[in-house]
């Protein structure tokens, strides 16, 4: 039984690193994943394990619609039928491979692993600030090499900022102290937090004047499997909340994608809201993103070097509450497939 969550869309890829012709692969779940365009430019994910002697798909080639082993040579069409065997007139019945549920949408190729019965893209969680001409962004895929479940923990818990980013997007003790108000949503959290009477960060010091104490705010979606949908910002100090008035407004698209149970598929984009005229402000704004995410990169692989030694206590305290709710969603997930429920890596006490 699979250690994650099965009936729900996963972020394979973005749409542009699957090309027009060729073949791209990723593990997706611990599993090869073969990705490639049909010459409609529809994309499709199999398996990629030839069903012969488990080469590699990616090593072979693609003909047309089909993709031939380069092992071998048989030849599989993109429903993961084979069409032909080198050397032989029949075909083993058997002789067939995986075909996922694929769906591209706002830029982003979304995967099901569950069944394939009930993959609904109408499940699928709206990123639609990825794909929207008003919001200029630089796209962005990592790996880190941590447990994916840590990841949400971190995103989940913006107290942090204060302290693991005090350098870039934190800047103030004073995010750590305002306290999220946490709402249950179909398949997920909404996080609210609202910061009054802050020095700017230093991230936000880097493209705009900012003269005076800021008011700001984090706004997010955290849906199952690991898919944060943000509305951020800040603003001159003294308004009401509703007053967008001298606003810098940011979208942030991020998702999570375990490669297997120590390693992590990182999807990321964060896209201003002004500066329309400047056409280098999207790559500034990335490059301090890249930094701020490199120093919680450098503290999670820290955290689970520390959990590899054995289980810890994991004290809860009250920035826990999103983080210990969301694992408590997750593993009525699990529950519901049936799966037995992992190694929680000491996290108990937080579920």
């Amino acid at each position: 039984m699979s250690p994650f969550p099965l009936n729900c869309w996963y972020v394979a890829a973005w749409s542009h690193e699957v090309p027009s012709s060729g073949l791209f692969h990723r593990t997706i779940l611990g599993q090869p994943v073969l990705l490639y365009r049909l010459q409609t430019g529809e994309a499709v994910a199999l398996d990629n394990r030839c069903c012969h002697r488990a080469a590699p798909l990616h090593l072979g080639r693609q003909e047309g619609d089909n993709i031939r082993c380069g092992y071998h040579g048989m030849l599989f069409n993109p429903q993961g039928a084979c069409l032909e065997v080198p050397g032989q007139t029949t075909i083993p019945r058997e002789a067939q491979i995986r075909r996922y549920p694929l769906v591209e949408r706002n830029n982003w190729l979304w995967l099901w692993p569950g069944p394939p019965e009930q993959a609904d893209p109408a499940l699928i969680p709206d990123n639609w600030a990825c794909n929207h001409p008003d919001w200029r962004y630089v796209p962005d895929t990592h790996t880190w090499p941590v447990d994916w479940r840590l990841i949400c923990d971190n995103l989940l818990d913006f107290s942090h900022l204060s302290y693991v980013h005090a350098a870039t997007l934190g800047g103030s003790t004073e995010i750590a102290q305002a306290k999220p108000v946490i709402d249950r949503i179909p398949g997920g959290l909404r996080v609210t937090r609202r910061v009054r009477d802050v020095p700017p960060a230093p991230y936000h010091r880097r493209f705009a004047d900012l003269p005076g104490n800021v008011d700001r705010w984090f706004i997010y979606e955290f849906l199952l499997p690991g898919i944060l949908l943000m509305h951020s910002g800040l603003k001159p100090t003294g308004h009401r909340w509703d007053e967008m008035q001298g606003a810098l407004r940011l979208e942030s698209c991020q998702a999570l994608t375990p490669e297997t149970a120590d390693s992590t598929h990182y999807f990321f984009m964060q896209a201003p809201g002004f500066g329309h005229t400047d056409p280098d402000l999207p790559a500034a704004i990335h490059a301090s993103l890249i930094q701020a995410f490199a120093e919680d990169r450098a503290m999670i692989t820290a955290q689970q070097a520390m959990l590899k030694l054995g289980p810890s206590p994991m004290v809860a305290i009250a920035a826990d509450a999103a983080l210990a709710r969301f694992r408590q969603i997750l593993q009525r997930a699990l529950q519901a497939e049936g799966a037995p429920l992992p190694d929680d890596g000491g996290n108990a006490s937080w579920a």
